[in-house]
């Protein structure tokens, strides 16, 4: 996070983003109420539960409104030097 953003949408905006935190919460779900039957840890998950590999947090750009990992708006900023 410490390098210039602008967003690839607007093409303006170098100032005004959110953070969006992603939380991550495995859950095994009751197949027929989709209630939470279970909450697992990242290290309790069985073979056929992937886990998680985004980033752990997205960026919208404050102007547009443009949600996106923090990647595009960072090489956008690198394509585009003032």
């Amino acid at each position: 996070m410490n390098s210039p953003y602008l967003c690839p949408n607007c093409k303006t905006n170098r100032t005004r983003f959110n953070l969006i935190e992603q939380v991550v919460k495995p859950v095994k779900l009751n197949p027929k109420t989709g209630e939470i039957m279970e909450q697992l840890q990242i290290h309790q998950l069985d073979p056929f539960h992937l886990p998680y590999k985004r980033p752990a947090y997205k960026v919208q750009c404050g102007a547009c409104g443009l949600i996106e990992d923090e990647i595009y708006f960072i090489k956008f900023a690198q394509l585009e030097r003032p």
